[in-house]
């Protein structure tokens, strides 16, 4: 419980959203729910595995194909960073690269027992996971797009998503 309280005071900070779902038909209502209420209708995921937890609320298909016209992608993850709020993803995720900076809005979807405390903690599973075929990129992910101006202006979602949310799913 403490690393899921630590994961979502760090993640919001930096303006992510989190939402906690009891199980994996509280994920569906609740993403169901963000569609609604976004109008969102245009839902990118190329992971097979992501598909089925996904109801858009019309009789939209799931965007498997076109990135650059979604209106947000929905993406799983390696783990979560407690101590700094980040979402760690590799290339060897069916995703690939591009998916969580492309579009204007990133989804990911993520398990409690995905929860590590720091980065340390998060490379040595990865080692151990992969072997000797570690991903050639892991990306730590933390909140939306954030870049200044000399005059120390901050602007939002310019060299990657706008919004982040991260739906954090309890196995049981």
């Amino acid at each position: 419980d403490d690393l899921e309280i630590e994961f979502a005071h760090e993640f919001t900070k930096l303006l992510g959203k989190f939402a906690f779902c009891v199980n994996e038909e509280d994920l569906q209502l609740q993403l169901k729910h963000l569609f609604l209420e976004k109008k969102w209708k245009n839902i990118y995921c190329a992971e097979e595995k992501l598909v089925p937890l996904i109801s858009l609320p019309s009789d939209e298909k799931i965007n498997q194909t076109t990135l650059h016209t979604c209106d947000a992608s929905v993406t799983s993850c390696e783990y979560l960073i407690a101590r700094t709020g980040s979402i760690v993803m590799s290339s060897a995720q069916q995703q690939g690269r591009t998916v969580s900076v492309y579009a204007p809005v990133h989804i990911c979807i993520a398990y409690v027992d995905q929860l590590v405390y720091d980065i340390k903690e998060g490379i040595q599973l990865l080692k151990e996971k992969y072997k000797d075929n570690l991903p050639s990129m892991i990306t730590f992910a933390t909140g939306p797009s954030r870049t200044a101006d000399i005059e120390k202006t901050l602007v939002v979602g310019v060299h990657g998503p706008k919004e982040v949310y991260l739906f954090l799913v309890d196995r049981m």
